[in-house]
Order: C-alpha cells, then structure tokens, then sequence
C-alpha cells in the first residue's frame, strides 16, 4: 500500500514539475539555510579556538595599564622588571613557564631590500610558551642570552620579504643600527586576530636592550608571558598573580590594579560561546523559512485535493478506504517535503564548501545536523499535509462524484 501511494506520488509530482518545485522551494530554502548556518558557524567556533591556541600554550599575559579598550592607556604606568618575572616563578604555583618580553619596531634591511618588522626581545622559554617551532636553522638558547649574542630568528613573512626563496640561515641583516646573525627560521603561524604573526623577529631580551634599543633600565619589560600548567585553574592562578603584583608594586587596599592578566582561555570560551550564540539565533531564523514552506505545501495539496476530487470519489466509490485515502495524500506530502529536504542538503553542501573557502574557515560535512535538518523537512511534509490529507479522506463519494 505504502509502495503505491508513493508511485502515486511521484506521478502526480512529475505530471506537475514547475508547481512541485514552487511547492517546495520555502523547504529547500529552510534547510539549506539552516545546514549553512550551523555548519559554518561551528566551523568559525573551531577556527576562533585554533587562533587562540596558537598564540601560546595555556597563555596568559601580563601587561602595564588597567585592561583592553577605552581603559587600556597605560601612560604613566611602571612596567615590569626581571625580578618581577622572577618572583612570579619563584612564589606563583602551577607555572610551566614564564618568559618576560619587550617589542619594538625597527626598520630591517638585507642587501636592497628593507621593511618595518616588529622586534621581540625576550628569553628561551617564550618559544614554548607560544608555541613557535622551527622551520630550518635553530632557536637562541640560555649562553646567546647571558652573552646578549646578536643572533635572531625570524618569522616566515620576513625570511619571504627578505630573502626569497633563499636560505637566510647563517645570514646577517641590519634591525636598526645594529647588525644580527639570522639563527633560524621560524614554521609559519599564518594571521591571526592580532595581524600576521609570521612578521616578526625574535632576539634574546639582553640584545635587544644592549645593541638594538640602548635601553638598559630595570623597567624595560613591557609584558610578561606565562604558561599555565594543564589542569590548573586559571582563575586561581590569576588571582595569585595579581596578589603578588599589587604587593611588588605597592599599591594600596584602594588602589586600583595598574596591570592587566590577559587569559586566553577564558578568551576563547567567551568568542565560542558568544558565535554558538550567534549560530543558534541565525538557524532558528532560517528555520522559519521551513514553517513557510510547510504552508506552501499545505496550499498546494489542498488545491491539489480540489482538482482531484472527482478522483477521490470514484477511488471512494469503488471500495477505497477513507484510512487509504488520506495515507495517499500524506505521502505525496511527505514526498514533497523530502525531496525539498534532500534539494536542501546538496544546495547546502555547495554553499558551506564554497563560503568555507571565501571566509577561510575548514569546511568539516556534520552528518547529525544533515540529519537533523531532514527529519525536520520530513516532519513539516506530516503536519502540514495532514490537513488536506484529512479533508480528502472526509469527502462524501457521492458529492465527490458530482464535483465538476
């Protein structure tokens, strides 16, 4: 019977293509948004994570001033020492690894080629704690920092800017007025919310303080880098670290913090949550487009029920069930709603793997949300064809008959 009412089904649905189509367009339209929707949102959720697990591993920053944004000036405000780098070691639990760092931005020449590139100066430990690793060559070690070595790593944008496609390891170029050992090459990070990490130069705090700035006074840390430990709770360790902070740089009960903690974690999770927000909020608007659709199918079956009707009372008269009847036109509903819902997933497919590539986002195929989305086709093919379904199987056969 069920095989039947779907051959029937299918009939009539290709006896009248250009009206099937229109029927169903609300549908495909409905899921493919939706699919869209939740597909790329999830896959810019992902993208936010990598971006922040790139900077540093379980990365947290110490900075001068009061925070980011409108308060974040920090005119005026003391930096940081190496004994306040450390005494957060020393008396900070759950610590991994800290490394104190100083940027600036100087002008990098190589033979005729010459560009603005921002200089680090920091110590060994910074390299895990961001986790940069090498593409060739090798990174400073414990005796280039003591000895304030002129020795450099370099991003992959600048060994591109620079040198080509040549290996500038072992090579020197001038960052200011000072001349440096190119040790290595660092493996590229690509861009991330703060600019294209891969543009950057990373000598030992020492060479950059002695040779390349000239500044040499206690205060020339301008952050501090640290490397929570896994499993500890930043929240604690923030706290711990913002005690110690107050009490080395003596301010008062009444006194606000002169210095900010910046978490990535906890940044992470708020831009997560705040884009499945988002995601959630933009799919049930699509999904609205599936309520519009499941009214056009309930339109078009009860016009199909008005010019069938002469049918129905003959299929009535001739010993057809009111039960067979109905279970006819709700699988032709049904039909419709699922051929709309599979239209659908392929048109969605299309536009996530194409809007995947335009907004440079992994473009991963969700099987449960496909799923999902064509259940909630299907289930808008029962409940909006159902009534004309019901009104069909109501039909009087001899009224039916008359019909014109």
């Amino acid at each position: 019977m069920l095989w039947n009412a779907f051959s029937i089904a299918l009939r009539e649905i290709r006896r009248n293509l250009m009206r099937a189509f229109l029927t169903v367009l609300g549908v495909i339209i409905g899921v493919a948004a939706v699919i869209t929707m939740v597909t790329l949102g999830q896959a810019t959720t992902q993208a936010v994570k990598n971006q922040i697990s790139n900077l540093g591993s379980n990365l947290l920053v110490l900075r001068p001033g009061m925070g980011f944004g409108p308060r974040s000036a920090s005119a005026g405000v003391p930096q940081f020492t190496q004994k306040d780098v450390q005494a957060i070691e020393d008396q900070v639990p759950n610590i991994a690894a800290i490394a104190p760092v100083s940027s600036s931005s100087m002008s990098t020449v190589y033979l005729q080629n010459a560009r603005m590139t921002s200089v680090t100066g920091t110590t060994p430990p910074y390299f895990y704690i961001n986790k940069w690793t090498l593409e060739d060559g090798r990174l400073f070690n414990d005796a280039d920092f003591k000895a304030g070595k002129a020795v450099c790593v370099i991003g992959h944008t600048v060994k591109t800017n620079l040198f080509g496609n040549q290996n500038p390891v072992g090579m020197k170029i001038r960052l200011g007025k000072a001349s440096c050992e190119i040790i290595g090459v660092l493996a590229s990070k690509g861009q991330s919310g703060m600019g294209d990490q891969d543009d950057t130069i990373i000598v030992p705090l020492t060479t950059l303080q002695r040779r390349l700035t000239g500044k040499t006074s206690a205060r020339e840390v301008s952050q501090i880098t640290i490397s929570a430990e896994d499993g500890s709770n930043s929240e604690v360790l923030i706290e711990d670290i913002s005690s110690l902070m107050r009490q080395r740089r003596n301010l008062q009960p009444n006194q606000e913090d002169n210095f900010n903690v910046f978490d990535t974690r906890q940044i992470a999770e708020t831009l997560s949550a705040s884009t499945r927000m988002m995601t959630t909020l933009l799919a049930a608007v699509a999904g609205v487009s599936l309520l519009v659709g499941g009214i056009g199918i309930m339109n078009i079956m009860l016009v199909s029920v008005t010019e069938r009707t002469r049918e129905i009372g003959i299929r009535l008269a001739i010993g057809a069930r009111a039960r067979e009847v109905l279970l006819q036109f709700l699988v032709e509903a049904i039909t419709l709603s699922s051929i709309g819902g599979l239209v659908g997933i392929l048109t969605a497919f299309a536009l996530c793997f194409g809007l995947a590539q335009l907004i440079q986002v992994t473009f991963v195929f969700d099987p449960q949300i496909n799923l999902v989305a064509f259940f909630f086709s299907t289930a808008v093919g029962v409940l909006f064809g159902f009534t004309p379904a019901r009104r069909a199987a109501k039909l009087d056969p001899i009224e039916a008959l008359r019909h014109e």
